[in-house]
Formats: structure tokens, sequence, C-alpha cells
């Protein structure tokens, strides 16, 4: 014999006719399912822009039009064992390098590298892990720089400096550094020679 529940009109109905139908279980599962896979899109979706977020930082860069100024080149290292960011100084002068790059979402600058005249200096070591890196070098014995249109912090002593805000307010100097684009080589070799017949040390 069947179990019988009352309906609101009084009137008895088999229980089992108050129980979900399989339609509706099925349809239930299938929404289950559905919202599961919207789910992990999502997640697929957040992964992705991390991703992008992490190769964009390799890719940073502060102008769009930074190019160096005259008396700086730049190729890829041809020794293979050497890798890394070096500067060589192929003028008569002593030279004073301060570099800039960005690392885990936080541009940093680092100077001076004191490069005699003839000879190179190893600024990062390697292999690269960025595509764009900021310079500025100074002429030590006739004057003159090489500098571009990216601001970054400097100061005339030995640095280390987080941030490229603020920083006469932080008692720096705004400094403007020249773009040095490595093609993301893992290793590159900036040259400063100098910029013109009638020119001596950097412009």
């Amino acid at each position: 014999m069947s179990r019988l529940a009352a309906n609101k009109n009084g009137q008895k109905q088999p229980l089992f006719d108050l129980m979900p139908s399989r339609q509706a279980r099925s349809s239930y599962r299938k929404a289950v399912v559905a919202s599961s896979l919207i789910g992990l899109a999502l997640v697929a979706c957040l992964a992705f822009v991390i991703l992008r977020q992490s190769d964009s930082s390799a890719q940073a860069r502060l102008l769009a039009d930074s190019s160096a100024p005259e008396g700086v080149s730049g190729a890829l290292t041809v020794d293979p064992t050497a890798g890394g960011l070096r500067l060589c100084n192929k003028t008569a002068s002593r030279v004073g390098v301060a570099i800039g790059y960005k690392l885990s979402e936080i541009w940093t600058t680092e100077g001076w590298w004191n490069v005699a005249t003839g000879t190179c200096e190893t600024l990062m070591a390697g292999p690269l892990v960025s595509r764009f890196y900021y310079i500025y070098a100074v002429d030590y014995d006739q004057g003159g720089v090489w500098g571009g249109k990216a601001i970054m912090c400097t100061r005339d002593k030995m640095f280390t400096i987080k941030g490229i805000e603020d920083c006469v307010a932080r008692g720096f100097e705004r400094t403007g550094f020249f773009e040095v684009d490595t093609g993301e080589q893992r290793s590159w070799t900036v040259q400063l020679t100098e910029p013109g017949t009638s020119g001596t040390g950097g412009q």
C-alpha cells in the first residue's frame, strides 16, 4: 500500500508524487556541472592574467620613445660565456655608470661603476631576465654625460634606490637615463664611444 500525504486542499495523494522527478534531478545535476565549468573557466582566466602580468614585468619599459644618445651602441655579447649586461668604455676618459631596471614589479637604480678607458664592466650578471635596461653615464675627465628621457633617481655616492617616484622629495636627484633594448637576448654589451669627431665625452 502506498503512503499518502494531504495536499493544500485536504485531498490525499501518493507521497512519491511529491518527490522530485527524474527530469528535475537531471536538470539539477546539469546546473551543478555548468556552474563547476564556469568556475574552472574563471580560475583559468585569472591564471592567464597573472602569467601575462609576470611576462609584462620582463617587458617593463618606461618610455615608448627612449632611444640611446649619440656615442652609444649595443650588440649581443660575442663571448657566449660572458652572460649579463656589460658596458665597455671606448672613450679616452674614465666613465661613471648607473643602471636602472625593473625587478619584481619594483623599479630600481644602482650606481656607480667606475669604468676605465679601454675596459669593460659587468653591470648585471646573466643571464638577463628583462628586455629593457636603462643607463646613465658620466665622463669624469672631459665632462658631459650619456643620458636620455627616462627619469630615475640617483645620488652622487654609491647607491641602490628602490622606486623612481618623488626623487627630490626623498633626497635624491632626478636623472635622465637612456634605454638599452637587448632584444630579449640573454647577454648584451653596450659600448660608449666619443659622440662625434668634434665632441669629447658624452652629450
